[in-house]
């Protein structure tokens, strides 16, 4: 996600010790930080998996390891943060969310990022700066359908949380260069999956109209 000034000075004291967390406790650790980060807390997925791909490129982890407590701190996180928009609602939110380092223009941001393209936004926002962080929470104000959440923040989660693994596998040792490119990188993400989806329904049109044309011979 991405952060204000005064929140990368006080992200900046906090590192190392979130680092030193992850390599002390491994998959537990990761699982637990992006749990906080999806869960609105402000710790960038670029500190936790990028590091954790480093820990792989070293051996110190596996792929599979690193995305299994990846994806359930992600959607255990993503789950509190919607129940809590679900039962507490936007005034709640706004109340006693500073106190959790919630900003209000953060959940704006993603509010309307959910009023402009609805249950789509679930999918998508989990590529994106700020918004994959606090959408669960206008889709708890919705009272969108649990399953559809879920169905929707996996399908979009599982691809973003592999590709900041490989990212920070093939960095090696540069790993951090990370946290520098994290939104230009979040957005050439979602631009290539708009393509591949677009491909992918074009292929699908044109062998659904060439069966039609051959039960119509």
């Amino acid at each position: 996600m991405i952060l204000g000034k005064d929140d990368s000075v006080n992200m900046e004291q906090f590192s190392t010790m979130f680092l030193d967390f992850i390599a002390a406790w491994g998959y537990v650790a990761v699982a637990v930080l992006m749990a906080a980060e999806n869960a609105c807390i402000p710790i960038p997925s670029e500190l936790i998996l990028g590091f954790a791909g480093y820990l792989i490129f070293s051996d110190q982890m596996t792929f599979m390891g690193a995305l299994t407590a990846g994806m359930i701190g992600g959607m255990a996180g993503s789950i509190f943060a919607y129940v809590v928009g679900h039962k507490g609602g936007r005034s709640f939110v706004d109340k006693y969310g500073h106190y959790f380092f919630i900003k209000k223009s953060h959940v704006d941001i993603a509010q309307n990022w959910f009023d402009k393209y609805g249950l789509k936004a679930v999918f998508f926002s989990r590529m994106l700066p700020v918004v994959r962080t606090f959408i669960s929470l206008p889709a708890g104000f919705a009272h969108v359908d649990m399953k559809k959440f879920l169905t929707l923040t996996f399908a979009g989660s599982l691809p973003w949380t592999a590709l900041i693994l490989l990212a920070g596998m093939m960095l090696g040792k540069s790993w951090q260069i990370m946290l520098k490119i994290g939104h230009e990188a979040s957005l050439a993400f979602v631009a290539i999956c708009a393509v591949v989806i677009v491909v992918m329904y074009i292929r699908y049109r044109r062998k659904k109209n060439v069966h039609e044309d051959l039960d119509n011979v």
